[in-house]
């Protein structure tokens, strides 16, 4: 993985100035870089519905600052009506109903109504500043995500619709991945899918691209699948207007169909976007409601029609993507399996691992055979091969990697790096600072104990207790109970060899098991 370059600071899309909200009308673009003023309620309406202002994150900040607008308009002297703002709020509120950032920017402005104007200002101002942030520390997971998911070379990137700083008060979410990926000089060329029927990849996309002075190619929307089946494609990155309760993602229409191709063809399809576009209040994307737009966007171009007088149009401006179809969401916060596994290399066989054992009878006491797994890393490109397998094999379901001393630090490590997950180590006594817990054990020779900090984990998080060989189950055992007293979750334990006839699976039975290699003894 490239090592991150300081990015500079970032260029504001969307702002408040002089009692007026303030953008690029991107209507406009990319012929004429306009600037849009307003002033009042019913022009933030305005620019909402007719596209003047899109994406998720910028339509709800522009909705609250709408709300600022309002309060100031219905505030006389002393007195503000409550009423009046509601209903302007409404209004905003229902300009797009389908992302769900606009409606909850909306209500988390209100929210402040009871403090007057400069309160609903401050808290839109606020959110501003959250933007950027979240933002920024978005892209940068979304970024290390995707390095650990494609090969270790430039890539070639595919994306829909406009997802840069034009779509949020800064940075973006997928576009500013992709942005972040160039700077870490990981980008070949960017394939922009042109977005019917408006044309936001070919019009906005592009443009931030080519600001940006990263390669690109603008492809048509239907020509996606043809690209990922010639290998052009390594990764495709989209935004999100409403994530439900499950994962399902609605976004721009051709969303759907792009995630479909890219599991015919093995691609990762990664979804970038804010805790705020989640809708935990619906169970699963058939909850969500899909605007319906005007049928003149489709049968007619730049004021000429391109259909029959009379024509029926079909024109839903978003499609919902089942999460079975999606490899990840990553937000500020967190990376959600969406529940497609990217297909690795094959399982190593069993046999190939247990061909480069090496045993070394009476060490280190009389009677203990000891299995040595020294060939098994140094074998070019295996380590890599075992770590891939264990990460597809596990399906995402942890947070932390728990390695243990110290052969398990090797295949722990390789793990999580594979993963893009934190690794923390489980230590013999007196190797670790600060307050400590320890677990004792019993080895198959003898005694010992293991100790990890108590700081280390967070109650609730999800680990994967990773060792190189399970005997009798003592060493692993010790090190899930260690978890468990931290208030960490055990999703699983991950042995790189297994000898069985010793008891340890039994011994381990209250939790899930994976050995990538057994061994009779």
């Amino acid at each position: 993985m490239n090592a991150r370059l300081p990015a500079a600071s970032p260029e504001v899309s969307l702002s408040w100035s002089d009692g007026a909200i303030v953008t690029v009308d991107q209507r406009a673009l990319p012929r004429e870089r306009r600037v849009l003023r307003m002033t009042e309620v019913d022009h933030v309406v305005d620019a909402i519905s007719t596209l003047a202002v899109r994406g998720a994150p910028a339509i709800g900040l522009a909705g609250a600052l709408g709300v600022a607008l309002s309060a100031y308009a219905h505030t006389h002297g002393d007195t503000l009506d409550e009423e009046g703002v509601r209903a302007d709020a409404e209004r905003l509120a229902a300009a797009r109903p389908t992302a769900v950032n606009l409606a909850w920017a909306v209500g988390r402005v209100l929210a402040r109504l009871s403090g007057g104007a400069d309160a609903v200002l401050a808290e839109g101002l606020e959110m501003l500043a959250e933007d950027v942030a979240v933002n920024t520390a978005m892209v940068l997971r979304a970024a290390d995500l995707v390095e650990t998911l494609t090969p270790d070379r430039p890539l070639r990137l595919l994306t829909h619709c406009n997802t840069g700083r034009l779509a949020t008060a800064a940075v973006g979410t997928a576009l500013g991945t992709i942005l972040e990926l160039s700077r870490r000089g990981r980008v070949a060329e960017v394939l922009v899918d042109e977005t019917r029927p408006l044309l936001q990849g070919a019009r906005l996309t592009a443009w931030e691209l080519g600001e940006a002075h990263v390669p690109y190619r603008v492809c048509v929307d239907s020509a996606a699948a043809a690209a990922m089946s010639q290998g052009l494609v390594d990764c495709v990155l989209v935004g999100a207007d409403r994530i439900s309760a499950n994962g399902d993602t609605a976004n721009k229409i051709g969303t759907y169909s792009l995630a479909v191709a890219a599991a015919r063809h093995g691609i990762p399809f990664i979804v970038v976007a804010p805790e705020s576009t989640w809708d935990e209040l619906l169970s699963d994307g058939s909850q969500i409601v899909v605007e319906e737009r005007s049928p003149r966007e489709v049968v007619e171009f730049a004021g000429t029609s391109t259909a029959p007088d009379g024509a029926a149009v079909f024109n839903p401006a978003f499609d919902v993507t089942p999460a079975e179809l999606i490899t990840a969401v990553a937000t500020e916060r967190r990376t959600f399996d969406g529940g497609r596994a990217v297909p690795s290399a094959a399982a190593v066989p069993t046999e190939r691992i247990a061909g480069l054992l090496e045993e070394f009878p009476d060490h280190p006491t009389p009677g203990v055979v000891y299995r040595d797994l020294s060939r098994v890393y140094a074998e070019p490109g295996l380590l890599d091969a075992l770590a891939a397998q264990v990460v597809e094999e596990t399906g995402g379901s942890f947070d932390r990697v728990l390695a243990v001393e110290s052969r398990g630090f090797v295949l722990g490590a390789a793990v999580a790096a594979r993963a893009g997950l934190p690794l923390t180590l489980v230590r013999k006594p007196g190797k670790l600072p600060g307050k400590v817990r320890s677990a004792a054990y019993a080895l198959e020779y003898g005694e010992d104990r293991l100790e990890i900090r108590t700081d280390s984990l967070a109650p609730g998080e999800r680990v994967l207790c990773i060792d190189d060989v399970l005997a009798t189950g003592g060493t692993l055992g010790a090190t899930a109970r260690l978890a468990e007293a931290c208030g960490a979750k055990v999703a699983g334990l991950v042995v790189l060899v297994e000898l069985t006839g010793l008891g340890g699976r039994t011994a381990l039975a209250d939790h899930p098991l994976t050995a990538l290699c057994e061994v009779a003894v």
